[in-house]
């Protein structure tokens, strides 16, 4: 049972990206925040820390290929950050203690410097102009921090699944 929930879980915050994302701009304080929900990767990324670096890669790239085919016009960005990012997480276990907060504070590295990556993407073939410092402070900050709420609300319960699933597939194997 376990075994098929991780990838109905990923599935489902799949769907449920472009529904928060919705909320999305708010004004605030006079000026227009943009917060894009990394829900999918964030996810992955916890997989990768606390199951399988492989199995979150090919979700990655799974996922990622949705990604591109149904909310962008380019196919293979997010099919290769996804894996990537999924392998660097995955890697990181060996020097990294993998506590909830550390992993938390990681996942939300991983996801600053993927936003990056893609704005420097989008900026270079000239899709996006805004500047840089208004991009740090009207999107990746906002970004940031509704996905820090995100796993501040559901990270504990990502890492319980896991471990579950971790659990079982021991007890298949004895």
């Amino acid at each position: 049972m376990v075994r098929f929930l991780i990838p109905f879980v990923a599935v489902v915050l799949f769907l449920l990206e472009p529904e928060f994302a919705l909320f999305s701009p708010i004004d605030w304080g006079g000026e227009t925040v943009y917060f894009v929900p990394r829900f999918v990767i964030l996810y992955l990324i916890f997989i990768s820390i606390y199951y399988s670096r492989k199995r979150a890669c090919l979700y990655g790239l799974i996922f990622g290929l949705l990604y591109d085919v149904f909310y962008i016009d380019i196919i293979g960005l997010y099919s290769f950050l996804y894996p990537v990012v999924c392998f660097i997480a995955g890697s990181s276990v060996k020097f990294i203690h993998q506590h909830l907060s550390v992993t938390t504070i990681l996942s939300l590295i991983l996801v600053a410097i993927m936003e990056v990556v893609l704005y420097y993407f989008f900026y270079f073939i000239q899709f996006t102009t805004i500047p840089v410092g208004e991009f740090l402070s009207n999107r990746l900050l906002p970004t940031i921090i509704a996905n820090l709420l995100f796993l501040i609300m559901l990270g504990w319960a990502f890492k319980y699944l896991i471990n579950a699933r971790v659990l079982q597939r021991a007890q298949d194997n004895s």
